[in-house]
Formats: structure tokens, sequence, C-alpha cells
């Protein structure tokens, strides 16, 4: 496993489980069993995602040690302001069955965000979240935020794959000491992400997959990426991606790929905004 060094000096591994979708109990926690069990230690949920409690049972139950997890959640709108994301914070530490978290981020950049930025950045101080940090934030409005707030981002968490590579975004946060990482780097599994050409005929010099070939394309962009499956065999392969490197001909190649947009969600649509607003995480 590889790891990148936070703006703080924490360091976070530069692969790890997402749970996203992952809302049945049962499934959720027999998946970051077999994650850890098979070397996974970052483990990214959400309040929105609906299964911190399954996470956090198949933490305890792993037997791994807590300090050796690093454990990141996220923020939900529902719970936007100061005194909201107090509250929001200890729900998931509660749901979590721990006292600490390694992130937790501001799941989107919407409602009262520098409110409750206060409270990560008070939680931060208090040892309750080792590093703060955003996502779905664009590069104008992460601009805007870094400049306006005593603590800087740490991670900005955006949709990034072979097919929406966004360069500035990246360039920019890197050059600013941001950490991006990656949700989506299988584009949900769209225009074929699985069986490319691109990626497979690359996949084949090296012996990997296509899928390989897509994750070791982000980490060598210097991007955290948190793949999600069910299914142990592909949590396997999906970490079986440090033992190879792609040349520069084929990252050329691989940056032919990039539409230039997502296909999975538009931030730009308001239509979309007041819908999420909508989701509630909690009564």
């Amino acid at each position: 496993m590889d790891y990148v060094t936070l703006n703080n000096g924490i360091k976070m591994p530069q692969l790890g489980l997402g749970v996203f979708q992952v809302e049945d109990q049962e499934i959720a926690k027999q998946t970051v069993l077999n994650g850890l069990k098979n070397g996974y230690r970052l483990i990214d949920t959400a309040a929105a995602y609906f299964n911190e409690k399954a996470v956090g049972a198949g933490i305890k139950e792993s037997g791994v040690k807590r300090e050796d997890i690093f454990l990141t959640s996220k923020l939900w709108i529902q719970d936007m302001s100061y005194e909201a994301a107090k509250k929001g914070i200890q729900t998931s530490l509660d749901n979590l069955q721990t006292d600490y978290l390694d992130l937790y981020l501001l799941h989107q950049p919407v409602g009262d965000v520098y409110g409750a930025w206060r409270a990560l950045e008070e939680a931060n101080k208090a040892g309750k979240i080792r590093a703060i940090g955003v996502s779905n934030f664009e590069p104008a409005r992460l601009a805007d935020f870094a400049q306006f707030n005593e603590i800087k981002p740490a991670v900005n968490q955006v949709e990034l794959h072979v097919f929406n590579q966004q360069p500035a975004a990246i360039d920019y946060m890197h050059k600013n000491d941001i950490q991006p990482e990656a949700w989506g780097p299988f584009d949900e599994g769209k225009r074929g992400i699985f069986t490319d050409p691109i990626l497979t005929k690359i996949g084949e010099k090296y012996n990997k997959s296509a899928a390989q070939v897509a994750l070791r394309w982000l980490l060598q962009r210097g991007v955290v990426v948190i793949p999600k499956s069910t299914h142990e065999q592909r949590l396997i392969q999906n970490i079986d991606v440090f033992d190879f490197e792609l040349n520069d001909a084929d990252m050329k190649q691989i940056s032919t790929l990039d539409i230039g947009h997502s296909e999975i969600v538009d931030h730009h649509d308001p239509e979309f905004i007041e819908n999420i607003m909508k989701l509630k995480v909690h009564e």
C-alpha cells in the first residue's frame, strides 16, 4: 500500500474501500470485514449512505486495531450549520462506535458550509477528527473556501475517472496542497469501462484488468481512490495495483478517453440540488 501525506502531516492510504449504495446492513458489514481481511485500511462512508452503524460493527468485529484503520465519514446537508454539524459529528462517532474519525468531509457545497466548517475545525482541535475536508467542491468554490477559513481543507473528494479526468481541478488541488480523492473511480460502470479496448490492451501488457489499469492511472496522478465492490474477489483485485506502473505512453493514451464532463451527476443542475436537499439522514 502507498500513502499520501495530508497538509497537516497525517498519512492516508492511497487506496481504500468505498461503501456508497450499500444500504443493506449485513452486506455493508460483511463488505467491511472482507475489505479489512484483504488488506484495506481506508474505509469511506457517510451519513447519507445509511450504513455507518454497519461499518462500525464491521470494524469492531474485524479485530483490526482502530489505530490501524483510516476511517472517513461525511456531514450531510441536513446538518450543514454550526450547531447542527456539532450534533452530526457526534452522531457519526456514535454510529461508527469510535471516539475519533481520521477524516470528516462536508459532503456537498450546499447550505451553511462556513458555519459547519467552524464546527469541524473545533472538532479537529479537540482531537475528535484528525483531518477535515470537503467533497464535490469545484475549483473556484474550493479556492474561495480555502482562503476564508482558519484551517484549509486537507482533502477534496470529487468524481474522477478515465472518462471525467478533471486535469485543471487536480492541478489546482496539488498546487494548493489539497489532496484529491476520487469517488466513482469506475464511472459506476458506464461506457463499458471494464471492457474498454484501450484499458484492456494496456492491461494485457502487465497481466492486469481494465479496472486495475483505471485505478493505477488515478494513483499515478497522485489521487486517492476508493473503489466500491461487495464481491470479495473484486475487492482483492482492486487492491492489487501496487506492483506495476504505467509508462508515459500508457498515460497519454488513457488521457484520450476523457469526455470532459460527468455522466453521473450535474452539480450545476438546480433540480439536482433541490432533490438532494430533500434527503434526510435522521429525524
